[in-house]
Order: structure tokens, then sequence, then C-alpha cells
């Protein structure tokens, strides 16, 4: 990413150009971007080919001033932190279900980040309703964040009982934790995007994946309460988890939504597509 190109991105989320890449820093670009640009899997029903190409993404985050799923979203903002000087690591996940069991590998792209003042962090701006600040890497007890008590722990043997050495060896894989409820599984195995792409296919194709059945659109408010628009609901929930739920009824409403409360314009209600 170039100079200008970082430029119009610092743009797109409302930041200046940072003098150094600080832990400060990071914090204010990762909540700007959650608050400017949704997370969203609309090219999937509108019938746009997801390409995992800086270029392309860009086109798509900067020049169309859309949003995008984790492997968009992450894979642009880690581009983009790495042209600001920050030490970006692209690393693989596997999302938990809700039966407790991890998802296929390549499920979800998260992002490791050290600055230069010492910080290590796990950045991620693609995973929906999600901490609004970095989590810190190495730190074990809770981090406390506006949406929710997070924690960063060391992940024992999977559902099936496999361990991650296969040898009876504890997995070295972290699992970060919402309250509770485990999110996702991070490898520590440092990727490059294009491994990525199988994962990108799968969800944008398959009938098992929530992102084929379904559509969203959301982002975090400038309050900290969170906005959605899932096919023709639209959801209002304030910083403290109140919500409030409004059908949308014409497709002239629907786009309206789309451009007035997301940024997004579009020539077209996008419609729940049938995945093979």
């Amino acid at each position: 990413m170039n100079s200008a190109q970082a430029d119009a991105y610092l743009r797109r989320i409302g930041a200046q150009h940072p003098a150094w890449p600080t832990s400060d820093v990071l914090r204010d670009l990762q909540l700007r971007h959650l608050t400017t640009v949704p997370f969203e899997n609309l090219s999937i029903h509108l019938g746009e080919e997801i390409v995992l190409d800086e270029k392309r993404l860009l086109d798509k985050l900067v020049g169309a001033r859309r949003g995008g799923f984790c492997y968009e979203l992450n894979g642009a903002f880690g581009a983009l932190l790495s042209s600001l000087g920050f030490d970006v690591t692209l690393l693989a996940a596997r999302v938990y279900g809700d039966d407790g069991k991890p998802g296929i590998p390549y499920d979800h792209l998260a992002l490791r980040v050290r600055t230069v003042d010492g910080g290590d962090w796990i950045t991620d701006v693609g995973f929906g309703a999600h901490s609004h600040y970095p989590l810190a890497f190495g730190e074990r007890g809770e981090q406390r964040d506006p949406a929710g008590v997070f924690g960063v722990v060391e992940s024992g043997p999977d559902a099936a009982g496999v361990r991650g050495a296969g040898d009876g060896r504890e997995s070295k894989d972290l699992d970060v934790v919402l309250g509770d409820k485990r999110q996702y599984r991070l490898e520590m195995r440092p990727r490059v995007l294009e491994d990525f792409v199988v994962g990108a296919w799968w969800h944008s194709t398959s009938s098992l994946s929530n992102f084929s059945r379904s559509l969203v659109c959301s982002r975090v408010t400038k309050d900290g309460g969170r906005i959605t628009l899932s096919g023709r609901k639209f959801t209002v929930t304030d910083p403290d988890g109140a919500k409030e739920v409004v059908e949308v009824a014409t497709d002239d409403e629907v786009l309206a939504v789309y451009r007035e409360r997301f940024g997004i314009e579009l020539d077209r209600v996008p419609e729940v597509r049938a995945a093979g």
C-alpha cells in the first residue's frame, strides 16, 4: 500500500496520519474502523466476486465505501497498519459454534499487531460484535472493553479430545473468550492473505455457512452501541445492550437504511441466494 492509498484509507475512517505506530494509535484506528466500515456480507447475495487481493480490497472498502467480512476487513486493515509502520501478522482462527466445537480451518482471519512502545495485541475489525479495542496478546486475566469482558486463554484439547501436537501436550493455540463463551481459537503460525481463499470460498458458497444463508450489515455507533440490518430487520442496540427492532417495509426504505445508516449506495436490494 503506497502513501496515497494509506491516506485515502485514513480519510475513509476519519483518522489523521499518525506520527508513530503506538498502542494508543492502534486503539484509535481500530475503533474508528469499527464505527465507519460496516461488517457486511452483501457481496455474496449481490453476486459480486470476493477477491482477496490488496488492490481489490482497497477498491471495495475505500473506493466504493463498502464493508466486508473478516478476510476483507482484517486483510485490508492489516495492510493499512503495515504501511503505517506496525508489525502485523495474519493469524488463522476457527470460530466456536453454539455446540462448543471449533469450525473449519481458515474460518476467520485476525491480526497480531506489535507496536513501537512494546505493545503486542490481537486486533480484529472483522468479527461482527466483538471488542471495540485491541486485546492484549500476553494478558491472561480479564480484559474489560465497552463490548464486554474478554479474555485470551491457552486452548486445551478440542471437542474430539485431540491435542494440538498430537502427542498428549496441550495445544499452544489461544482462545479468545467473551464472558464465559469461547469466541474463536487462534493458531499461532503466521499466514498470508492468499491462505484464506478457501475459507472465503466456503463461507460464500456452502449451505452450512451462516453467511450464505442470511444477510447482515452492522457497525458500532459513536456512542458505543450498534446498528444492524439483517434482511429487512433493523436493530438498534444501545450501549447498555437494550434493543429496538423495526421491520423495514419497502425496497426503497431498505436502500435508504443502507445509504443513510451505513454509507452504502446500492442500486438494488440484496436477496439471500440459495447456496450449493
